[in-house]
């Protein structure tokens, strides 16, 4: 990681900084998906048991994991295991369930009665990409919430393992949350699955869950297509900045950093600092560190892309991070919850030494789902919300319409709707008609 003065770099040179590597997806990716997408719409089971073959090296006799395997695998795992998933799935149901949100009503005008009711999102699906290791904890960060609105239809795909099977520790969590419809399949194909429907699979109304960059392309086309499913939000790497003061302790520094760039080659961090001195001993914590790691070949890559940064003062790092907008965002310095009052943009932040950012990945309370890219200028991490819609309903006596008739009348006139305008003068005044 390169270290670089803020103060002494160009304006040009400042947003260079902060910009983060390009993923913009080729032509050739849009079209594979696209055409991933319509052989699933076109042949339902068949072609994901065809692409299953064909991509996972794995065949197939049916898609669906019974019930009866998913339980088994909770019974099945160590207590240790358990333990730690059901302390994960305790917080994160606590920290969820006080955003329940509430109805609320109100009288805007007298006889008119406006009110606002909550919904749960009737059919969900979730995505768990496979891969070197089983990602337990988001399927947590999925469940959890959605067990809390109480979907009515909640099912969970995953690529299966070499032998066919899902791994046992996600089917595990799975049954924690109340999972008992699991699917193997992965990639474009089980979006696609989710979205439109098959023989097997139920069709979804939004579908939660990251995934590599086929699974991205799928979510971003089904979220465009009127016949496919909403989504959770933009999926990009992980990223995580970490602002340290020469009070921080450049070996926890130096951890934090580390623990998102062994996520994957594309991952990017950044050290943003006070003192020269600070910067020198936390990058030197992170080569010592890494040497440890077993991902350490896909950390160095990550570190190809992040940066050290020095600012002349506290207040110009928030500004800087704001302007970057972090997906993670870890304040070890002095009085970190004073400083996080003045930030703006984070999809989540860790206040201090004592709060790393792999205890909110994986069972502080909080959701480990969060908006990457930048996208935490305008978004939210995931939350209980994200499983809920909401209705609002209004309701008018004669009085009321009365009351406010000339108006809306008069509004409708005047952007040329005859139709709005006689829908209320033909009940105040049917004589008319």
């Amino acid at each position: 990681m390169r270290i670089f003065d803020w103060n002494q770099l160009t304006r040009e040179e400042q947003s260079s900084l902060l910009t983060r590597p390009t993923s913009s997806t080729s032509e050739e990716l849009q079209a594979k998906t696209r055409a991933i997408l319509k052989d699933v719409q076109d042949r339902g089971d068949q072609a994901l048991l065809d692409m299953t073959e064909r991509f996972d090296k794995v065949k197939l006799d049916a898609l669906a994991v019974p019930p009866a395997q998913i339980r088994a695998a909770l019974e099945a795992v160590s207590q240790e295991t358990r333990a730690a998933l059901e302390m994960a799935r305790d917080n994160i149901e606590r920290f969820h369930r006080q955003q329940i949100p509430k109805r609320i009503e109100i009288p805007t005008m007298a006889g008119i009665r406006c009110y606002r009711e909550p919904r749960a999102i009737e059919r969900v699906g979730f995505y768990i990409p496979g891969g070197s290791a089983p990602l337990p904890s988001t399927v947590l960060m999925l469940g959890v919430p959605a067990m809390i609105a109480g979907n009515p239809i909640r099912i969970l795909c995953t690529p299966p393992q070499p032998n066919g099977e899902i791994d046992p520790i996600v089917l595990a969590a799975a049954a924690l949350c109340g999972i008992d419809r699991v699917f193997r399949v992965g990639g474009a194909q089980a979006i696609a699955a989710m979205a439109f429907g098959t023989e097997s699979i139920p069709k979804v109304d939004k579908i939660f869950g990251p995934g590599n960059a086929w699974v991205t392309e799928a979510k971003l086309q089904v979220a465009s297509n009127p016949s496919g499913a909403a989504i959770d939000m933009p999926a990009g790497p992980s990223e995580v900045l970490v602002i340290a003061d020469d009070d921080a302790n450049p070996k926890f520094v130096a951890a934090d950093l580390l623990s998102q760039a062994e996520h994957g080659p594309d991952s990017q961090v950044i050290l943003i600092t006070t003192s020269e001195s600070q910067a020198k001993a936390c990058l030197g914590a992170v080569d010592r560190l890494l040497e440890t790691l077993p991902r350490r070949d896909i950390a160095v890559q990550a570190l190809l892309n992040s940066r050290c940064i020095l600012a002349p003062d506290l207040k110009t790092a928030i500004k800087i991070s704001d302007a970057y907008a972090p997906e993670h965002l870890i304040l070890q310095v002095f009085e970190p919850e004073v400083w996080a009052r003045t930030l703006q943009n984070a999809g989540s932040v860790f206040l201090g030494q004592w709060s790393p950012e792999s205890v909110g990945d994986y069972a502080s309370g909080t959701n480990h789902v969060l908006p990457t890219y930048g996208h935490a200028r305008a978004l939210s991490g995931l939350s209980l919300e994200s499983f809920i819609k909401q209705i609002t309903f209004q309701h008018l006596s004669r009085e009321g319409l009365a009351a406010i008739g000339p108006t809306v009348e008069h509004l409708a006139r005047l952007e040329g709707l005859e139709a709005h305008r006689i829908a209320v003068s033909i009940r105040l005044r049917p004589e008319e008609y």
